[in-house]
């Protein structure tokens, strides 16, 4: 590879950091600038390096988030803990079942997830005052950390943005928040996830690190601009990713 493509896929790892660490959705800018980088790379090979470089960016942003917005520790923790195996599980199985299966379903949940914020304005301005039952939490601990965090080992695309909208809704979280909380599972999906694929010899360790220090950048930048702007700019920043991620799975699923 040439300089120029380098630079190229550096960038594109900067530019998955920042989208990532606001809204989620970075592999879906990552994963084709792999492909496109390396046109015979293995689709399990693109994945693992994927989360090699995702894992360092998404660490820092939650590290990032938690100290400057309030995290419930009593989800994040034991979610990330349930999304390890589960993400370890997704990644072993992500060979036998073709992504062709999942992008028409991911595609609907997105339609309906774009829909829906942009119908509610209100939807994520501000954390409600209500008490959150005991058996609502239980069930989005296991819900982002085993159902989530086993789709993100075996596909991916879009988990940080299905994370926010479990924890938006379900648990009556302001966006801001609901992204705090998604970094810290989403740590544990990668690190699952990662584990197994390099295992199996399934990552490019040396231009992986390399997009890294990129994404980390990328990441930082991020989560304090969405620090900064607050939920409002979230939620918008949300609906145009969640465009673009429908736009590009169409393309790879019909193109």
């Amino acid at each position: 590879m040439d300089a120029v493509g380098v630079g190229a896929l550096l960038a594109a790892a900067a530019a998955a950091g920042w989208v990532d660490a606001v809204v989620g959705g970075g592999g879906l800018v990552l994963i084709p600038a792999l492909m496109v980088a390396f046109p015979h790379l293995p689709p399990a090979v693109a994945l693992g390096t994927n989360k090699l470089t995702a894992i360092t960016g998404t660490a820092v942003a939650a590290v990032t988030y938690a100290r400057h917005t309030p995290l419930d520790r009593s989800v994040a923790l034991p979610a990330a803990g349930l999304a390890v195996p589960a993400a370890g599980l997704g990644a072993l199985t992500a060979a036998s079942l073709p992504a062709d299966w999942f992008r028409p379903i991911i595609m609907v949940l997105l339609i309906a997830v774009a829909l829906f914020v942009a119908a509610r304005p209100g939807f994520g301005a501000r954390q409600r005052t209500n008490v959150t039952s005991r058996n609502r939490r239980l069930f989005v601990i296991a819900l982002a950390g085993c159902v989530i965090g086993f789709y993100d080992g075996i596909f991916g695309p879009g988990t940080g943005t299905f994370l926010i909208m479990v924890f938006t809704s379900v648990l009556s979280m302001e966006f801001l928040k609901s992204t705090a909380l998604a970094k810290v599972v989403n740590v544990g999906t990668n690190l699952g996830a990662l584990a197994v694929f390099a295992a199996h010899g399934q990552v490019l360790w040396l231009i992986g690190t390399a997009m890294a220090v990129c994404n980390i950048a990328g990441a930082r930048i991020g989560a304090r601009t969405a620090l900064r702007r607050g939920s409002g700019f979230v939620r918008a920043v949300l609906i145009v990713v969640v465009t673009v991620m429908v736009i590009r799975l169409g393309i790879e699923q019909f193109g």
